[in-house]
């Protein structure tokens, strides 16, 4: 059995998940190569984190909706963590269970031995890569898992 998501575990989420859309500090035509939909971060964009608020784990404009959170994540942040990435879909947008983990992304790491809150991260020219690589069209799914089950798929026939 997988081990359940809870908000702020600093653990990565298990699981199948669909991926998009992206995000950056970019304009949009200057990343147009990204096939994903592409959302570009101002000061006024953030990924609610309280569970107790209505939009949990949305990315919303503040002042476009009405404030009722109390934690956010700003993403347009001073460092270039979120200067390119993507969201990640768990505990997304109608199957959104309050405190069950917000805000879970691909973004650019500020380092190979630094880990995440729970992110995925990666160099910049491998998040680049991947999001070039990325086509909607084929519905693209991400499957995230401990190392004890990977050990154990591997066990599987015709598994890499």
């Amino acid at each position: 059995m997988l081990p359940v998501k809870i908000e702020g575990d600093g653990k990565a989420p298990a699981g199948l998940f669909s991926l998009g859309p992206a995000f950056g500090y970019a304009a949009p035509a200057s990343v147009s190569w990204i096939r994903l939909p592409y959302i570009q971060s101002d000061p006024a964009l953030r990924c609610v984190d309280d569970a107790a608020s209505r939009h949990y784990n949305s990315l919303v404009s503040e002042g476009v909706v009405a404030r009722d959170w109390k934690s956010s994540e700003d993403m347009l942040r001073k460092d270039e963590v979120y200067r390119l990435g993507m969201v990640i879909q768990h505990n997304w947008a109608e199957k959104t269970i309050p405190g069950n983990g917000s805000c879970i992304f691909f973004h650019i790491w500020e380092g190979p031995d630094i880990g995440t809150s729970g992110c995925t991260a990666m160099h910049p020219v491998d998040l680049e890569q991947l999001l070039r690589w990325l086509d909607p069209a084929a519905n693209p799914l991400l499957l995230q898992l401990p190392e004890s089950e990977m050990r154990r798929f591997r066990e599987i026939p015709d598994v890499p």
